[in-house]
């Protein structure tokens, strides 16, 4: 089943700069979750997506129970203007089933420990004094005092979470609470990765005269493992026609999205675009976006492909802008915008530009300040800031003026 639907997707080349919030919504309008489907372990179900919703079979608690170390009162033993000695009758640990309480008296219980039929108070223990076989408890004790009802946390029969919800630590504990052994998820998406020019070399390898070193692979492959992806790492590929359209036909084979960088413009070393429109088809696209304003999207016999920009740091902000929704969709998940706050800038622009930009800063004591250098081709400037600054086109920026702050944790994982 194709992940993507390209028909409405192409852009005339010459057209002006496409706003990113229109690109976004395209790319999502065209993608398509997998219908592949299949039953995990919940302890094995972090970061898989929910292809069911699951039902609690039981109360979560199943029963009320004490919030405190302390005694199990009947309120209507004490006396309502000053302190009350009643004898402890039973005492009561997490785990076990108490007897009813007997009338006139109190029971001793721990933390998490089912409340005996009769009781209707837990007094903390800080707040009695045991003497002897008895104990003394406090006047003005009210209904109900630290005592968790049953179903207070969940209620059987009512959905625990959604379906398509990304499963993070805290769900695997409420699937647990209420039973669930195993969970039906989505299968993980298999990612094609390749990287295009005969400039880059691996690390570990002497530079010779003009190469570099081949970044993206391990930034790209850092993100789509971060989203729980399984990637199939094609490697660098040849900038030759055949290498080129050998690779694409392999990873349109094997993978359910193809991801590469570079190789997308009209050069005489540039083969992915016309091995791509030969094998499938291809949207070219100019986003009116600083860093990353080339993009390219279509497909390969049928299976999604996105054409990354081969600056690093181009590549990171279109992969979290674009890609990564896009993924995340295909991967069955409900896709929200990522979490942004206004915070200060501790900087100032006065200089306008069309293109909206992300500046990569940190936020520190209260505002945010900008890397020095926002080249495409930095990517130091991503691994040292801990978010991203969203400036409007042509807008400028006045020190202290509230921004919009998008954290990299909503983006990198």
């Amino acid at each position: 089943m194709s992940g993507c639907d390209c028909d409405a997707l192409k852009q005339p080349v010459r057209q002006p700069l496409m706003p990113v919030a229109e690109a976004l919504e395209r790319l999502l309008d065209a993608t398509r979750p997998t219908a592949q489907l299949e039953t995990v372990p919940v302890l094995q179900a972090l970061g898989r997506v929910l292809a069911q919703t699951p039902v609690a079979a039981v109360d979560v608690p199943p029963a009320a129970n004490s919030a405190m170390d302390g005694y199990a009162v009947c309120r209507a033993d004490l006396q309502a203007d000053q302190e009350t000695c009643l004898p402890v009758s039973q005492r009561i640990a997490a785990g076990t089933g108490p007897a009813a309480l007997q009338p006139g008296t109190a029971a001793r219980i721990f933390t998490g420990a089912n409340i005996p039929a009769g009781a209707d108070a837990v007094i903390m223990q800080e707040q009695a004094r045991a003497e002897g076989e008895g104990v003394w408890l406090p006047a003005d004790v009210k209904a109900q005092q630290n005592i968790r009802p049953q179903g207070q946390d969940v209620q059987q029969g009512k959905p625990v979470l959604a379906c398509g919800s990304r499963l993070q630590a805290a769900d695997l504990g409420v699937l647990a609470s209420v039973g669930l052994a195993d969970v039906q998820v989505y299968k993980r998406l298999k990612v094609a990765l390749l990287c295009t020019g005969d400039e880059l070399i691996q690390p570990g390898t002497p530079l010779a005269p003009g190469q570099i070193y081949n970044s993206n692979r391990f930034l790209l492959q850092g993100l789509l493992q971060g989203l729980g992806m399984e990637v199939i790492d094609l490697g660098q590929v040849a900038d030759t026609p055949e290498a080129t359209e050998a690779a694409l036909q392999k990873a349109s084979e094997q993978a359910d999205l193809i991801i590469s960088t570079g190789g997308v413009s009209v050069g005489e070393e540039d083969h992915i675009k016309g091995c791509v429109e030969k094998l499938g088809a291809l949207a070219l696209w100019r986003i009116n976006l600083k860093p990353g304003k080339p993009l390219a999207y279509g497909h390969v016999n049928q299976v999604p492909f996105f054409g990354l920009p081969g600056n690093p740091g181009s590549a990171m902000i279109t992969f979290c802008l674009f890609a990564r929704p896009c993924l995340l969709k295909q991967q069955g998940m409900n896709v929200q915008p990522p979490l942004s706050v206004k915070v200060p800038a501790g900087f100032v622009r006065e200089r306008e530009i069309g293109r909206q930009e992300y500046l990569r800063v940190r936020l520190e004591d209260g505002v945010l300040k900008p890397f020095a250098n926002q080249s495409s081709g930095m990517l130091s400037s991503a691994s040292w800031s801990n978010g991203l600054a969203l400036i409007p086109p042509r807008t400028c920026i006045g020190e202290g003026q509230l921004v919009d702050f998008i954290p990299l944790s909503e983006l990198l994982g």
